[in-house]
């Protein structure tokens, strides 16, 4: 079930970068099901809390009528940035899936997370993740 939830992440990367975002995806997940799901939209927004995981924690929220996502998983393309990571803490979500580090901010080793229980995986569909953002910042440089 990892694969499938982290391919509909990466699908919403996609969506991301066709429309020129830095092509991140986020999907939550309750009782396994796909409650929310989106993209990366600061640049089309012009706003820098349009993450791909705050969009996807405010659909959740607003979804299951409560602020509280105990019993959420979230799935990330790439591993969230601390406002990303404060969030889903504050949401408290259970369970951080994501497929490559962020090794701009690399806040899964932030001191924030040593008061949690939160679970955290990486690596899952990592190659093509890390594709997804490859081929974005190459076609970047291109124009």
């Amino acid at each position: 079930m990892k694969e499938y939830f982290m391919k509909e992440a990466i699908r919403e990367a996609i969506k991301a970068k066709n429309i020129e975002e830095i092509p991140v995806g986020a999907v939550i997940v309750y009782n396994n099901k796909i409650i929310a799901r989106a993209y990366n939209k600061k640049e089309k927004l012009q706003n820098s809390l349009m993450h791909a995981e705050l969009i996807a924690i405010n659909k959740a929220c607003k979804k299951l009528n409560s602020w509280r996502l105990n019993d959420c998983e979230i799935y990330v393309t790439l591993e969230p940035c601390n406002m990303c990571m404060a969030a889903i803490i504050e949401s408290r979500i259970g369970k951080i899936y994501y497929g490559i580090d962020n090794f701009k901010t690399h806040s899964i080793n932030n001191e924030m997370l040593k008061e949690t229980k939160i679970n955290i995986e990486s690596g899952i569909l990592e190659s093509k993740c890390k594709n997804v953002l490859n081929d974005f910042f190459k076609n970047m440089r291109g124009k």
